[in-house]
């Protein structure tokens, strides 16, 4: 066959959740405790001060729980700043000690909204090291939480049902998997979209790293670009290494939410949409901060957002951003992906 599916130890490669340093051909670790596992981890690894950032994580996290959309913003922040740290620290990332980001202001007469609140990367601290770390090209220091919770798949349903004359950015896809061609000996990204969309509709707004493919009609894609790879059944280091660098270089464009089963979408560019060129776990952090300033030195204008019309969508991402943050950053810090286990009933 000229195109077969590339397998590692008899598995199809998929795309994989961490981006930079992916172990593309190891078993997706099964834990109901990303917390536990990671911390036994970093113990065997001897990093012990990225180990002492991950526990206070853990603490802050716990912390959390419980607490009401006026309070949680504020130790789920902390628990996002350490885990940050500690992906940092583990990787040998130099970075400056501060949260590396503030309130972009509003004007005088600028209603409390969320198109109106601001939040600024800066030039040093965690947040624009972690920026670093992703490689992000993303020009605009400067975003609005309403833009940043368009950017974040696990909310995203939430969004469009909360601005219902948007159209969505983040469409399903299913079987997602890495194709050799015997004949260019090289590998690509294919993907199929979800049978509930119109693929000649999706493609008019793929981004460009997307295409058609030829060799399934009616909603088949692939990646425009291509990783040299010799063999499809038993590839060596160095094609395991290529497809690496395209698995990150499709990141972005291809985005997950985490949970029993992954879920991958693409990210499309509808016309009018503001869309921001950074991962999801920068764009998480730099919201949760916005949010934690507001509960710490505004609670009445936190209160009037979460009495506001739009109050479910910010109640979705304090609920849903922190299963999804510490999966991105566990898998980034390991290399590992993670997946809650399906418990079966007893017969």
């Amino acid at each position: 066959m000229a195109k077969q599916e590339v397998r590692l130890k008899g598995k199809v490669c998929r795309p994989h959740k961490a981006a930079i340093a992916p172990i593309l051909d190891s078993r997706t670790v099964l834990t109901d405790s990303h917390w536990q596992f990671v911390e036994l981890w970093l113990t065997r690894e001897k990093q012990a001060d990225a180990l002492l950032y991950w526990r206070q994580a853990r603490e802050f996290h716990a912390a959390a729980k419980g607490l009401s959309s006026q309070a949680s913003p504020l130790p789920l922040y902390y628990c996002y700043l350490n885990a940050a740290k500690c992906l940092l620290t583990a990787k040998g990332v130099q970075y400056d000690p501060h949260h590396g980001v503030r309130e972009k202001k509003r004007t005088a007469n600028a209603r409390i909204d969320l198109s109106n609140e601001g939040v600024k990367l800066l030039n040093r601290g965690v947040a624009p090291a972690l920026s670093v770390y992703f490689g992000e090209t993303e020009p605009n220091n400067e975003h609005y939480l309403k833009d940043i919770f368009l950017n974040l798949p696990f909310i995203h349903r939430t969004y469009i049902l909360s601005f219902p004359a948007e159209t969505e950015v983040y469409i399903p896809l299913v079987d997602c998997r890495f194709i050799h061609d015997s004949v260019t000996r090289r590998a690509y990204f294919a993907a199929n979209l979800s049978k509930d969309f119109k693929a000649g509709i999706i493609f008019k707004r793929a981004p460009s790293s997307l295409i058609a493919d030829p060799d399934y009609a009616g909603g088949g894609i692939r990646s425009s670009a291509s990783a040299a790879c010799d063999h499809a059944g038993r590839p060596t280091l160095r094609d395991i290494s290529n497809i690496k660098g395209l698995n990150r270089l499709l990141r972005g464009d291809i985005e997950y939410i985490n949970g029993s089963q992954t879920l991958w979408y693409m990210r499309t560019q509808p016309s009018g949409a503001t869309l921001i060129k950074r991962r999801v776990p920068t764009l998480t952090l730099m919201a949760m901060h916005r949010l934690s300033e507001l509960a710490r030195y505004k609670p009445l204008e936190l209160n009037k957002h979460l009495s506001s019309k739009k109050n479910w969508l910010i109640d979705e991402f304090l609920r849903m951003s922190p299963s999804q943050f510490i999966d991105e950053i566990a898998s980034e810090i390991t290399g590992f992906q993670f997946q809650i286990p399906n418990v079966r009933a007893p017969v």
